[in-house]
């Protein structure tokens, strides 16, 4: 029976998860010539093909699958032993948290100081962009996302609401028409919102939720870019209260008319409970409720 080699699990551990060498090659911080061999070294060990080579990436074969499902089971342990090995030492390692951009750069930003201080060998990356780490693919050990997922390995946990209202700066009001409902700012109005094509959840389609027909002329993938050119005076812009109720220089537009979104912790099911998974839940919840009108903000 041929010896299997650990480093040669990783290897194939973090391709099948990114689906791509070179993903998986700056997962594991070595060269993708690298991986590319251990994965050769595996396969001729095993005695099957675990990759099929398409344009997107790596596809697992039916014998991949059944060794991925296997590994990550063993990846889970050994990280539970190395665990349960240094918990004397506190938690340690390194936690990879994939948020919304907003969410995570003008909410938990605010929040994350405690938390680095309270586990200080833990190193946090704060994946905070227009779209989110897959835990199914082991890509991210905790996303806080805007939707459920329908399938995979994983456990979803809600977060928490948020409100989202329209906004506009102070200077941009005095100088435009007045507003009484959404359906005014068709007329004479500048509307900012995402670039429908480039929109990574359903969830982000506020204007016409707002009123039928309403499009933005300027378009960002960024909600921080946003909320900068509505700061600017450039336009309109739907931004969650988090965002807009902390700028004094904006004012609410249309006080009866909010839209409400929820967040959801989301995190794969082998990892579920290591420790640094367990505190980082812990941390999200506890910063929720220590600012609950941040999110759900009063309607008017």
């Amino acid at each position: 029976m041929q010896h299997l080699n650990w480093e040669d699990i990783r290897a194939f551990i973090a391709v099948a998860q990114t689906g791509k060498i070179g993903k998986a090659s700056h997962l594991l911080r070595q060269d993708a010539t690298t991986v590319a061999r251990k994965i050769k070294r595996l396969e001729a060990r095993l005695g099957v093909a675990l990759f099929e080579r398409q344009r997107t990436g790596q596809e697992l074969t039916e014998s991949g699958e059944a060794l991925l499902a296997k590994a990550e089971t063993m990846a889970a342990a050994a990280e539970e032993i190395g665990e349960d090995a240094s918990a004397s030492y506190g938690v340690a390692g390194n936690l990879r948290l994939s948020v919304a951009e907003g969410f995570g750069s003008q909410f938990l930003a605010r929040h994350l100081r405690g938390f680095a201080l309270q586990h200080p060998k833990l190193v946090i990356d704060l994946v905070a962009n227009s779209g989110f780490l897959n835990p199914s693919r082991r890509e991210a050990d905790l996303s806080v996302m805007l939707s459920r997922p329908r399938k995979g390995p994983v456990i979803c946990q809600k977060l928490a609401n948020y409100r989202l209202k329209l906004y506009a700066a102070k200077s941009y009001l005095v100088s435009h028409p007045a507003i009484g409902t959404p359906a005014d700012l068709s007329d004479g109005h500048t509307l900012i919102g995402y670039v429908p094509d480039l929109v990574f959840a359903p969830e982000l389609n506020y204007l016409e939720e707002l009123s039928p027909h309403l499009t933005a002329q300027i378009r960002s993938s960024s909600i921080n870019a946003q909320h900068r050119m509505v700061a600017e005076g450039v336009g309109i812009a739907v931004l969650p209260c988090f965002i807009g109720d902390r700028d004094e220089a904006l004012d609410t537009v249309c006080l009866d008319h909010s839209i409400v979104r929820t967040f959801w912790i989301v995190t794969h099911r082998d990892t579920h409970n290591l420790a640094r998974v367990k505190v980082a839940r812990q941390w999200l919840f506890d910063s929720v409720r220590a600012a609950p009108q941040e999110l759900v903000a009063p309607k008017a």
